[in-house]
């Protein structure tokens, strides 16, 4: 899978993949990025079946994640700092099950967290879209019926992670993502008064709490 990317700052620089949420694409970290392009190699992709990524034969998380793989790869990245919103949170807990050592450090900004969410799919929106319409029966089936043992898989994932919830106004429910973060070992837990696109809606807020995570990891 080829995937359409942006980045900021210099490729000698520790790496950090943005990772954006279901129907969206890189663009949507175009305000967050150059905050952090002068110590960091910013990259952004479109994932499969989004913006200018093509679409796909078939979507999962696990497909995600491998794609995330192919690109840390085609990039000759060893370790990167993940930071991930909603669907992209999800990629990036995945991810970093499957590929520990792959990971310096996650951000799972307003990511599902592993219970039967009970979203409904809807009717298709009118006229061209900006992904591909056939991935949100798959990922919300998954979100819907997460196996029984994700959990446990969140458990075994020993990276430094932060966990930012957005409150009362989020469609997610806080109380579980609060309780996601209970099960990763080493997960700070904060919550941003701004629903779910906290990154869009609090920037520098979000921004500061994101700092201080990687000043304190770096120590």
């Amino acid at each position: 899978m080829e995937l359409f990317t942006r980045s900021w700052g210099s490729p000698s620089a520790p790496a950090m993949v943005l990772l954006h949420g279901v129907t969206g694409d890189g663009g949507t970290w175009a305000g967050f990025a150059p905050r952090f392009a002068d110590r960091w190699h910013v990259i952004a992709p479109d994932q499969r079946g989004h913006g200018r990524s093509r679409h796909a034969e078939a979507y999962s998380f696990d497909l995600f994640a491998d794609d995330l793989h192919g690109l840390l790869d085609a990039y000759d990245i060893e370790q990167a700092v993940l930071v991930g919103h909603s669907m992209g949170g999800v990629v990036a807990y995945r991810f970093a099950e499957q590929y520990p050592d792959r990971v310096a450090a996650m951000v799972l900004e307003e990511a599902p967290p592993p219970v039967p969410l009970g979203r409904e799919l809807g009717p298709r929106p009118a006229g061209e879209l900006d992904y591909d319409w056939a991935l949100r029966a798959p990922i919300l089936a998954e979100l819907n019926d997460p196996g029984p043992d994700w959990p446990a898989r969140l458990a075994t994932i020993a990276v430094p992670t932060l966990v930012i919830a957005g409150g009362g106004q989020s469609h997610l429910p806080q109380a579980d993502i609060a309780a996601m973060a209970g099960f990763l070992p080493t997960a700070r837990l904060v919550r941003i008064e701004a629903g779910h696109l906290v990154h869009e809606t609090r920037p520098d807020e979000f921004a500061a709490v994101v700092e201080e995570f990687l000043t304190d990891t770096n120590r």
